[in-house]
């Protein structure tokens, strides 16, 4: 199980997941968010060693000056979260020279499919359309979902349920507010229990 833990705070956040592997870190830039940032904020992400993981700036539809902001950072990811069309990712793709994900909103069956107009990204995430406020994804709408490394699933994946999602087939997971007890603030503990049981799935699952 490939993880991203999102909305964190680069100075608060970043050594411990580093330590426990979590693959994409996640940092929002999006006003509304309790977990927004300031792309200065990312500075101390220098001051890292990431190794295998991948540092991802998380925008809605962001403009080029924002683009070159984020990307002149230590940042090896976008996930692009607005309505971006295939030629826009391929134009950011083109300009930022980082890896793309782009956020589908799943009400339905019929927009699962949408994917497949976006082969200009590297990694396709399915979320509800609830913008962080974490309303569980319907599991027979998982089941629909391509399988993948590539195709990441998000909405209220947590400790508890982590294990059948997993069995449906998920390889990839984005989770923010099931690693927290106050309002956009990580909780060490409940980041650190998460990846604890994913390491579990991960030593009795063949990938």
């Amino acid at each position: 199980m490939i993880v991203k833990c999102c909305g964190l705070n680069p100075a608060r956040d970043v050594q411990l997941c580093l330590d426990l592997k979590v693959d994409f870190l996640g940092f929002i830039f999006y006003e509304k968010s309790p977990r927004n940032i300031k792309i200065s904020d990312l500075d101390v992400l220098k001051s890292y060693n990431r190794k295998n993981s991948l540092f991802t700036a998380v925008t809605v539809n962001a403009n080029d000056q924002i683009i070159d902001q984020i990307s002149s950072k230590n940042i090896q990811c976008l996930q692009l979260h607005g309505s971006e069309t295939n030629e826009r990712i391929k134009e950011i793709k083109k300009r930022s020279k980082l890896k793309i994900i782009k956020t589908i909103q799943v009400r339905n069956e019929n927009d699962i499919i949408k994917y497949k107009k976006y082969i200009n990204a590297d990694y396709i995430l399915f979320d509800t359309p609830s913008m962080e406020k974490s309303i569980e994804f319907p599991s027979n709408l998982i089941q629909k979902l391509p399988i993948g490394k590539n195709f990441a699933l998000a909405g209220s994946v947590s400790e508890q349920n982590i294990e059948n999602i997993a069995k449906l087939g998920v390889k990839f997971c984005d989770l923010s507010s099931k690693l927290e007890t106050k309002l956009g603030i990580k909780d060490h503990k409940k980041i650190k229990k998460f990846m604890d049981k994913v390491k579990q799935i991960n030593e009795n699952t063949s990938f």
